[in-house]
């Protein structure tokens, strides 16, 4: 328990001097292959469409932040528009489809001020017509909501264009010297969800929405305890005297939570029955061994963990009530160490995880299919992995900028950005698309 509360006291305490330009580079590594366990990755990007949001007059707030979502959705290659741009004056018919198809440009983005709202229409550049349009509800720009709208509308546009919904409508938590705080997916509006001066730790998101479970930790012990985003007393799920109670995770239907309990009898991974408040149940049995990090699969059938039942921390794989207990993630003696913080792929084909490759953490996929293991970075120190919705996009946290920062990268195309928080970030956990019951402190 000592060494376990140790490592997740472990938060480094430092300022931001400087801001980091925005990342816009590939994370690529040389290829490993030893006995089919760990296979590098390089990076080729694929043919994306170009897109240009049209300059329209009236909405730069909403304008800016369509074009940063729609950027971060790594579907599009964004056209950038020249220093006097045509402008359209709010009808198809406005829009010079001659010009931006010389751009390169093979969908248009317009917004134009409606009552209540604003007008988006996406513009099919080459047959030179609107191919989508709706009229969206707009809250002022000092609403709370106003930012989380915008970015739906992002979302919107984006399944428009390619059939797939964004991700921009979800929000972050991380932890920053030992406080919560929640910002938006593009890394702005960043506020505060515990108190300062206590040591909060493993937030990790309800599927809803609209809590958060997280570990406080009071005189070395540590419970765990439920958060309602729309304000209201947060409920306990376990003690702060009875050990060390760690990394916790919501099943997909938010009745139960599973965590780590440490005490001296050894660590182990339980569930909590949170919607009856009761029944906890004890899925693995230490005895010599540290088990952690639990992680359910997107139909709640299985648990990923950490395990040191074979040596080094290594990732598992259990059914939901501790039986089939198994290595998922094989590992290669020698080359590569410990491994850390699984979680599930939204569509349950992959768990990424952090693993020591020449004593710096880098990021890694297994195949749950296949148990082949790959990876992910190179540059820098980076782990704390936790997936987008969309299942192509990874937070993490890197040090690469010389401040353990939030970065964001693209397993599609290896395209790697950062999010900036004012201090040094860790343990992030990315939410689900959020609805419209989700409502900020």
């Amino acid at each position: 328990m000592t060494r376990l509360t140790a490592r997740f006291l472990a938060l480094p305490i430092l300022l931001v001097c400087a801001a980091a330009p925005r990342a816009a580079a590939q994370d690529t590594t040389h290829a490993i292959d030893q006995g089919g366990v760990r296979v590098g990755i390089g990076y080729q990007p694929g043919v994306r469409p170009g897109l240009v949001v049209l300059p329209t007059a009236g909405v730069d707030s909403a304008r800016a932040m369509v074009h940063r979502d729609l950027d971060f959705s790594d579907r599009f290659e964004m056209v950038p528009l020249p220093a006097s741009p045509p402008g359209s004056q709010g009808g198809s018919d406005a829009v010079n489809y001659g010009l931006y198809k010389t751009m390169q440009a093979e969908f248009g983005v317009e917004l134009t001020p409606a009552t209540g709202g604003v007008t988006v229409r996406l513009h099919d550049i080459s047959a030179g017509r609107v191919r989508n349009q709706q009229t969206f509800a707009l809250p002022a720009p000092t609403d709370p909501s106003y930012r989380l709208e915008v970015h739906r509308i992002s979302d919107e546009v984006a399944r428009w264009a390619t059939g797939t919904m964004g991700v921009a409508a979800t929000r972050i938590l991380f932890v920053s010297n030992g406080r919560i705080y929640m910002m938006d997916s593009d890394g702005e509006a960043i506020t505060p969800l515990t108190a300062a001066g206590q040591t909060s730790l493993s937030p990790t998101w309800s599927p809803d929405g609209q809590r958060f479970a997280f570990t406080l930790l009071v005189g070395g012990r540590g419970g765990i305890w439920v958060q309602p985003l729309a304000g209201g007393s947060p409920t306990q799920v376990t003690g702060t005297n009875t050990g060390l109670n760690i990394t916790p995770a919501f099943s997909p239907d938010g009745r139960l939570l599973a965590y780590a309990h440490s005490d001296e009898s050894g660590t182990d991974v339980y569930v909590a029955n949170v919607a009856d408040r009761c029944c906890a149940q004890r899925l693995t049995v230490g005895r010599y061994a540290d088990n952690l990090s639990p992680t359910f699969s997107p139909d709640g059938r299985r648990i990923a963990f950490v395990s040191t039942r074979a040596g080094p921390p290594q990732i598992y794989a259990m059914a939901a009530d501790g039986t089939d207990q198994e290595l998922l993630a094989p590992f290669d003696y020698g080359a590569t160490g410990a491994s850390n913080g699984p979680e599930w792929s939204p569509d349950g084909a992959n768990v990424v995880f952090h693993r020591e490759v020449d004593r710096s953490p880098q990021l890694f996929l297994v195949d749950v299919a296949g148990r082949r293991v790959r990876q992910l970075t190179s540059s820098g120190r980076n782990e704390d992995p936790t997936w987008a919705p969309d299942g192509r996009h990874i937070l993490f946290i890197s040090d690469r900028s010389g401040l353990r920062q939030l970065w964001v990268i693209d397993v599609e195309t290896g395209r790697v950005r950062q999010l900036r928080t004012p201090g040094a970030a860790r343990l992030p956990a990315w939410s689900r698309r959020l609805g419209r019951t989700a409502v900020a402190p």
